[in-house]
């Protein structure tokens, strides 16, 4: 099934290209026109404001939370009749050190608020955080990309896994671009999601 889109795009392989090459684009725009320094770290609203600079050209969705309930593989998101408390509430989590930022962002996983495109602007987001408060970000060119899946689906029950990788990564280079584009680079895989009723749960 391939997503509804801006540019009419019918074949989900080519959707997946396009929105690489296109959001790619959009994320450079963002690091180096200063944009991402002037929002306030760690609130709902700049994750929206990063996913609809990313994704706006693709995607009437960009920046709107999902309305529909997604699953990837076993796992289930935050449903969709909950999305709104759970961000709310994420909101409110403090995120004066590293442990406390991770605990944030794996939150924000778990809530998956955007129908695609999540991975990228959270991790923008998630670095947008750990650059103000403790002046650091994490090189995912460090990160081995199989390890960051599975100890993210674990993350909810034991968050002690990706704060050991997240830990072993982190740079003080915080304003390299090469650094910054890496989490980018870091998200192409097959997002694989499906779409659940509510009344399944």
């Amino acid at each position: 099934m391939t997503l509804e889109n801006k540019l009419g795009i019918t074949d989900s392989a080519e959707l997946a290209r396009v929105e690489e090459k296109m959001s790619k684009r959009k994320a450079l725009e963002l690091f180096e026109s200063g944009y991402l320094d002037n929002l306030k770290a760690g609130t709902y609203k700049t994750l929206a404001e990063i996913h609809k600079y990313l994704f706006d050209e693709i995607y009437e969705f960009a920046g709107k939370m999902r309305d529909v309930n997604l699953a990837k593989g076993n796992f289930r998101f935050a449903p969709v009749m909950y999305l709104q408390a759970a961000l709310e509430n994420i909101e409110k989590m403090p995120q004066s050190t590293f442990e406390e930022i991770v605990e944030k962002y794996v939150e924000m996983n778990v809530a998956h608020p955007f129908r695609e495109g999540n991975g990228r602007s959270t991790r923008i987001w998630l670095d947008l955080i750990l650059k103000k408060e403790i002046g650091r970000v994490i090189d995912w060119s460090n990160v081995e990309k199989d390890d960051y899946l599975l100890v993210m689906e674990r993350s909810p029950i034991k968050d002690i896994e990706i704060k050991h990788i997240f830990k072993q990564a982190l740079t003080d280079k915080i304003n390299d671009r090469e650094v910054y584009m890496k989490g980018i680079d870091h998200s192409y895989y097959y997002e694989g999601y499906t779409i659940y009723k509510t009344a399944e749960l």
